[in-house]
């Protein structure tokens, strides 16, 4: 019998409902348990993949190459287990596998509806996720909040799952913003308290409330959250924000989350081993200097564009007992300022994007990193921008560019591959999901990895044309890391420079907390050295 862990939200969304039902989750594997987890989306994108990180943050890919929600990497950051594209669905793809059903006639003429079709259909993947995964519990967030006419048919899916299954099969953790009026200087519970009826109102009551606030909360008011939303006192969860997100697993631990939550699922007291957390605790509070990072992108206005990056810059600098500080430049304000705009950071990132906005502004980072010998790390587009400057400046290829921002450039550094070409579905010729990398012995890259032959998580277009691969590397630009077959340069660096390294791949999509990528590990070394 399928075991399952509903978790949705209230009040309005970003409050931590990832963050909140991750560390949950990350409970219950540290209990030995086998863990799967999805997400459904209200909104009729088929998936995050085209949307504008300004829209929608980060865009996780899976190693099946599948473009999901950036909730999908919080989950495999808390659980330290792989997900899959049957964690994440949204409402168009699912309205884009009704109307293709209905069309080759598979509902042999009759009228198609919400209920039963598109709830039956969520229910097949739920379903599917939990056999195929093997796991002892799945977890299924509902994305947005409650009340929201997009989620109503998830909401209806998730009732009749616990009706059909029973309640020691499926239960409902609701996360809700407790707010603070500072005019007044006090706590208010009633949007709370409408947030849990109306989830009510759908023939839902939580079992658990997370109760999310900027400060402390009193007992006494959890104690008014229990009476007003019918919620036994000891299910009511006090989440205050904390000063690192990492902390909240051992929070939830030190009131027994876990321990609750096996019982309400009948599967038994089971010890929670924290040991690997605690580490990473010790190692947060323990790091006092300082290194700070210049993140030059274009999506600078948001931070959870580069979220999975930042956290393990963050984490890599933990391992190290540095605390690592991300200022966030935007590109095109170094072509407007210069370079002095860099001159008090210890390394230098460059992260993925698409498009030519703020490309000048990135090579022109790229070349104060490699004249002025600061660690340098490029992931995705940084790995492209590094090969376009070393071409201009050492090569003296003036012209030198990528295909993607000049078309018909007599000297594209970076193409498209030919095949790739006549694929014409937007994101349709991406490189997406996990590809092996074969590493050059003797190289940076070797050394960094430990390893000849590795698997990475790739997200892009375009590739390092190999027609200036041996000129370029006589110059001292090292194609350290290929596919497989030679043709496709996966890890470049600098002969002559301290740490100057760039990956095709985003290696922050397979980083852990408890185990930092080593390209992250060795870039915060070099900026302690």
């Amino acid at each position: 019998m399928p075991k399952l862990i509903f978790v949705t939200g209230g009040v309005l969304s970003g409050i931590g409902k990832g963050i909140a039902a991750a560390s949950i989750w990350a409970l219950l594997k540290w209990a030995w348990l086998s863990v799967f987890c999805q997400k459904f989306d209200g909104y009729l994108n088929v998936d995050p993949g085209t949307m504008s990180p300004f829209q929608h943050g980060e865009v996780f890919v899976t190693n099946d190459g599948a473009e999901t929600d950036l909730d999908i990497g919080h989950y495999e950051r808390f659980l330290d287990t792989d997900m899959s594209r049957l964690s994440s669905f949204t409402s168009g793809k699912l309205y884009e596998e009704i109307i293709m059903k209905e069309r080759r006639g598979d509902y042999l003429g009759g009228t198609v509806q919400i209920v039963p079709h598109l709830t039956g259909l969520v229910k097949e993947k739920i379903h599917e996720g939990f056999t195929s995964s093997g796991a002892d519990v799945s977890i299924i967030e509902i994305g947005g909040t409650v009340g929201d006419m997009e989620n109503e048919y998830l909401l209806e899916t998730a009732r009749q799952l616990q009706h059909e299954l029973g309640h020691d099969n499926v239960i409902f953790i609701h996360v809700a913003l407790l707010p603070y009026l500072m005019a007044s200087k006090e706590l208010k519970t009633k949007p709370i308290q409408h947030s849990v009826r109306t989830l009510m109102s759908y023939g839902i009551s939580p079992d658990y409330l997370v109760v999310r606030a900027d400060t402390d909360i009193p007992a006494d008011m959890i104690d008014k959250i229990a009476s007003a939303s019918g919620i036994k006192r000891d299910n009511v969860v006090s989440a205050p924000t904390l000063d690192s997100i990492y902390r909240v697993p051992l929070a939830f631990h030190s009131e027994s989350v876990g321990q609750k939550i096996l019982s309400s699922l009948k599967l038994g007291d089971k010890t929670i081993d924290m040991s690997k957390w605690e580490t990473l605790l010790d190692n947060i509070d323990n790091s006092e200097n300082v290194l700070v990072i210049a993140m030059v992108g274009k999506y600078v206005g948001l931070e959870d564009a580069y979220y999975s990056l930042n956290e393990w810059l963050k984490c890599a600098g933990f391992a190290h007992r540095r605390r690592v500080k991300i200022r966030f430049v935007e590109a095109e304000d170094i072509e407007k300022e210069g370079t002095k705009l860099l001159e008090w950071a210890h390394g230098i990132c460059i992260p993925g994007g698409f498009g030519t906005r703020g490309t000048e502004g990135m090579i022109m980072a790229a070349r104060y990193a490699r004249e002025n010998q600061v660690p340098y790390l490029g992931v995705c587009l940084g790995s492209q921008i590094m090969a376009i400057e070393f071409a201009r400046d050492v090569l003296g290829i003036a012209d030198a560019s990528s295909e993607e921002f000049t078309p018909d450039g007599a000297n594209n550094i970076i193409h498209i591959m030919d095949h790739q070409k006549e694929l014409t579905t937007k994101w349709g010729n991406m490189r997406l999901g996990q590809y092996p990398c074969i590493i050059r012995p003797g190289s940076l890259a070797e050394r960094v990895y430990g390893a000849t032959e590795v698997m990475e998580r790739h997200r892009h277009r375009f590739e390092f044309n190999p027609l200036y691969r041996e000129q370029m590397e006589d110059a001292g630009f090292i194609v350290s890391a290929t596919s497989p077959d030679g043709m496709l340069a996966e890890v470049v660096e600098l002969r002559d420079h301290p740490y100057m390294i760039a990956t095709q791949a985003h290696p922050e999509l397979i980083s852990r907390p408890t185990h930092p990528h080593p390209l992250f590990m060795w870039f915060v070394e070099a900026m302690v050295k």
